[in-house]
């Protein structure tokens, strides 16, 4: 025993309280601290994407993970609970108890605005449909003059107007012009006109010219309508847009000679 007055029981205590000292700093970074940190030890977190989230949630408690939902959107071509993204990512090495994070398809889709989508082009509304996540559905061609335009638009068979609400991802049908229009009229009459004067008429009825064909040998004046199609026939109907075809007597012109 060391004298507690003495010069060697002084250091005997002091290197008796060294010892211990170290031995509870041993302890602890070497014991205690990796016993409740689980220090060297790792996890790699399992791929949950494109999983159901009851599912992922049982996979993550077999591997000590758990989940926090940051998240959630509406995809219609997904399943309702359907986990979209996760992080960290697949593979990656995290400690026990690690919250994953993830985010998750809706059961229900929430409720957007209708766009306006008429009097554009049919391309423009596939354009605007995507960027609001809604579908194309069905186009069919209607008479109008505005050839390839929407005119009208529906989801579940009922039109829809600008800023009425829809479910996101829905299917939005469309009614676009075929460029021909419903009024119809008697089909004029241009065999025996010059082709020119014949031109200006039908255009100016709403018509398009068609083929024009070049006939020689015809007994008309070089120039001269000689048939037409439609045929001018008691009774004939043609509609607005819609092309007539020529037959002109002569050789055809050629280009860049007058």
């Amino acid at each position: 025993m060391f004298k507690s007055n003495s010069f060697l029981g002084v250091i005997g205590h002091l290197l008796i309280m060294g010892i211990v000292v170290a031995a509870l700093i041993l302890g602890f970074f070497y014991y205690y601290l990796p016993s409740t940190t689980n220090h060297g030890e790792s996890i790699s977190v399992p791929k949950i994407t494109g999983m159901q989230l009851q599912d992922a949630e049982m996979l993550l408690e077999e591997q000590n993970l758990r989940y926090f939902i940051n998240d959630s959107t509406y995809k219609a071509d997904q399943k309702p609970f359907q986990i979209l993204t996760q992080d960290p990512a697949p593979g990656s090495k995290v400690k026990e108890n690690r919250k994953i994070y993830v985010s998750v398809n809706m059961k229900n889709p929430p409720m957007i605005k209708m766009p306006k989508l008429i009097d554009g082009s049919v391309k423009n509304a596939e354009l605007i449909l995507k960027s609001y996540d809604l579908r194309k559905g069905k186009i069919t061609y209607v008479p109008d003059l505005q050839q390839n335009a929407v005119l009208k638009q529906f989801v579940d068979g009922k039109e829809v107007k600008p800023g009425d609400m829809i479910p996101k991802g829905s299917l939005v049908d469309l009614h676009v012009g075929d460029g021909l229009g419903e009024t119809e009229f008697e089909m004029p009459k241009v065999v025996g006109m010059p082709v020119d004067e014949a031109s200006v008429l039908l255009v100016g009825q709403g018509l398009q010219i068609g083929n024009v064909f070049y006939v020689q040998g015809s007994e008309e004046p070089d120039g001269t309508v000689v048939r037409q199609r439609p045929y001018a026939e008691v009774g004939a109907k043609i509609r607005v847009g819609e092309m007539v075809d020529l037959w002109v007597a002569g050789p055809e012109p050629v280009q860049g000679i007058e």
